[in-house]
């Protein structure tokens, strides 16, 4: 049983890790980090997260990444943001998405933690070569 629930977390965080690009944070990479330290939290991570919450039913893969990603900006928690940022555009939500997502929470989480987002965003999207258009509308408005 365990074996088929850490199968099935895995194969879920899968569909949300690039491995193509060794620049970029990984799942993967955090648990072969912590294999000495604490091994039993990479397999936390893979069972119970992906396997168990992950995998139910009810939103699709951006829906979670878009959630997950809005939880980290207003907890201001930076390495953890990096590395969902990543997973949110390899689950397919756009750059613009990840953007106006974080500028919504500017309400409710406040400016400083809004901009040290958009700064991970920018370091993201540049590891992975991805670009983000401002709208001609929001530059023309905002001269």
């Amino acid at each position: 049983m365990a074996q088929d629930s850490y199968q099935k977390g895995l194969d879920k965080l899968m569909e949300y890790t690039l491995t193509s690009n060794d620049d970029i944070s990984t799942h993967l990479k955090i648990t072969e980090d912590l294999k000495d330290l604490a091994p039993d939290v990479g397999k936390y991570i893979i069972e119970f997260a992906y396997g168990d919450i992950y995998s139910r039913p009810g939103l699709t893969n951006k829906q979670r990444a878009l959630v997950t990603i809005s939880s980290l900006v207003t907890q201001g928690t930076e390495p953890q943001l990096e590395l969902h940022l990543n997973t949110g555009l390899t689950a397919g939500l756009e750059p613009k998405e990840i953007v106006e997502s974080i500028i919504q929470l500017i309400p409710y989480t406040g400016f400083p933690r809004v901009l040290n987002a958009l700064s991970v965003a920018k370091k993201v999207f540049a590891q992975r070569d991805v670009e983000v258009e401002a709208d001609e509308k929001e530059l023309v408005e905002n001269k």
